[in-house]
């Protein structure tokens, strides 16, 4: 019986076929590199979903469609929102944080979620741990608007006049508890001295709309989702609570200008990717997002919202993030804001 060996592959002996052997090996290995950068590029490989924690119609809203239409174009691949709302911001929040972080969700969020941890004891959510800071994406000075209707004010001294003669009879809505608008109206309260009753939401949009209707008196609202309606006479500004009259509104006197000097508050988006997220996908997003805010449809909308061009990305966005939480800690604290 012979023993059975394994064949081996001859040694080429001749020019010719090293030469077949040295093609063939090389052919392969360009394949491979091939299909390595293949895979590398391969972000985004199907559609993309930013998860808005507010109902459609909101400032959340206002920037998310026109950036998210920008960036399908850009990138090739549908930038779909999913608006998940609920709690003032924290059910949307929640849901991205436990989404997969294969770089398919993105949390778009606000001010209202440096504010959650002030004003919600138990969160299924921690902003800065279970989550990637990305970019800021739109800031905007809070306004004070009223229903022309209801309230006969025309400017903030006749307003303070009128919420201060009928304490707790003039009411505020809020896109919901903890929110911006819910902090900024208590902030007002705190400086001014005054007595408004709160009335929360589910949604910026859904206050907008009540207050429309006549069903509240007044909202303290980020000017990007009032701004249409301002133009549209059917609510009335009577201050910006900025530092400066906003783009595109330089009518609108600020808080300063009114007579109230302390009172400054900014509505801010930003977005983030759940903890994980491959730093390729960040890194691209970031690149797109670049791109997005030097083309003229989106410099055109930011100004028609009255909103300023950010500039802020990765830690330096973390590090504003980690400010604002404080901040607003802080007011939540002194002005002794409680959920309604």
């Amino acid at each position: 019986m012979h023993e059975s060996r394994p064949r081996l592959t001859p040694i080429p002996t001749r020019r010719a076929d090293w030469h077949r052997l040295l093609v063939t090996a090389g052919l392969g290995l360009f394949a491979a590199l091939a299909s390595s950068g293949a895979h590398a590029q391969a972000w985004p490989a199907r559609p993309v979903t930013w998860v808005v924690p507010f109902p459609a119609g909101g400032g959340t809203d206002a920037f998310a469609r026109p950036l998210t239409a920008q960036l399908t174009k850009q990138l090739g691949m549908q930038v779909i929102i999913d608006n998940k709302g609920g709690a003032g911001g924290n059910v949307g929040a929640t849901l991205a944080a436990k989404a997969a972080p294969d770089g398919y969700t993105w949390f778009m969020g606000a001010v209202h979620h440096a504010i959650a941890p002030a004003m919600y004891p138990k969160l299924d959510y921690r902003l800065q741990d279970d989550f990637v800071p990305v970019a800021l994406l739109a800031s905007v000075p809070q306004v004070i608007v009223v229903n022309p209707q209801k309230v006969a004010a025309t400017n903030l001294a006749d307003f303070l006049k009128e919420a201060r003669s009928k304490p707790g009879k003039l009411n505020y809505g809020s896109a919901g508890n903890g929110t911006s608008h819910h902090l900024a109206g208590e902030l007002f309260k705190l400086q001014t001295r005054t007595f408004i009753t709160h009335i929360p939401y589910r949604g910026a949009g859904p206050a907008l709309q009540d207050l429309m209707a006549g069903q509240v008196d007044v909202m303290f609202d980020g000017l990007g989702s009032s701004a249409a309606h301002i133009k549209g006479g059917r609510i009335k500004a009577l201050a910006v609570a900025g530092s400066q009259r906003a783009p595109g509104f330089p009518d609108v006197p600020t808080a300063a200008e009114a007579g109230v000097p302390t009172y400054q508050v900014a509505t801010w988006y930003g977005l983030w990717a759940p903890k994980g997220t491959p730093p390729e996908a960040i890194a691209r997003m970031t690149e797109e997002l670049r791109k997005a805010y030097a083309t003229p449809e989106i410099k055109a909308v930011w100004n028609g919202l009255g909103a300023e061009l950010p500039n802020q990305y990765g830690k330096a966005y973390g590090d504003f993030v980690a400010s604002e939480i404080k901040r607003w800690a802080d007011v939540a604290r002194a002005s002794g804001a409680k959920l309604d």
